[in-house]
């Protein structure tokens, strides 16, 4: 949710092909809509690609695909959602939600719900550091965003290669949200791995290879 890029070079390492990590904007208090376009400015135009979006992107990524740039080839979403599975009753609370600095919540709490039992000092101060590294009303905006965001319609609009990766001990977004896609793109698959939300940070050679695996089944080049 972060957007800062900051935690994802071991995943990368691990992936071993060429990836381009798109942050977003600190200082902007920009909703999915704006994302969406600072994000396709950003995608390659000459070369075939694999869109992966986790956690607060998927519904950007969703977007992406539903109405997809011409190289984009298949699209990994990890540990996120097309709409948060919210019961009716607890839409009335999404607004106060929104308002709460969840951003100044105690480290060791953040830490705790996002690494499990993966936490560790030093994923301690990466965390504080892309925590800081977002302004106040951008968290404010992107919050509200995660919120209000459904994105199921354009689900059915997909149709490239969807490889949805599960984190079995996430404390964040529950295994509905994975249903959800599931049952809207025929053909999707869901891989679950033994970790917690922050799943590509804690098991990157896991997620690495179950990615190239879904990979080379669709015959795609990393």
């Amino acid at each position: 949710m972060d957007g800062s890029g900051l935690l994802f070079d071991e995943f990368v390492s691990e992936l071993r092909c060429r990836s381009v990590v798109v942050s977003y904007p600190t200082d902007q208090p920009l909703g999915y809509e704006e994302l969406e376009q600072h994000v396709r400015s950003l995608l390659p135009g000459d070369e075939p690609f694999v869109l992966l979006a986790e956690s607060f992107s998927g519904p950007l990524a969703i977007a992406l695909a539903a109405s997809p740039p011409p190289q984009l080839k298949a699209v990994v979403l990890v540990c996120t959602f097309a709409r948060l599975p919210v019961p009716s009753f607890a839409l009335q609370w999404t607004r106060p939600i929104s308002l709460l600095p969840l951003w100044r919540a105690p480290m060791l709490l953040t830490s705790r719900v996002l690494f499990g039992r993966f936490r560790s000092a030093a994923k301690d101060v990466l965390l504080r550091h892309a925590i800081d590294s977002v302004a106040p009303k951008v968290w404010r905006a992107r919050l509200k965003a995660v919120l209000s965001a459904d994105k199921t319609s354009s689900l059915c609009r997909i149709h490239v290669p969807l490889l949805y990766l599960r984190a079995c001990q996430d404390r964040v977004v529950f295994p509905a949200a994975s249903a959800v896609i599931s049952a809207h793109v025929p053909g999707s698959k869901v891989d679950s791995i033994d970790g917690p939300h922050f799943l590509l940070q804690t098991k990157p050679q896991e997620s690495a290879a179950a990615i190239r695996a879904f990979a080379v089944e669709h015959g795609l080049a990393l």
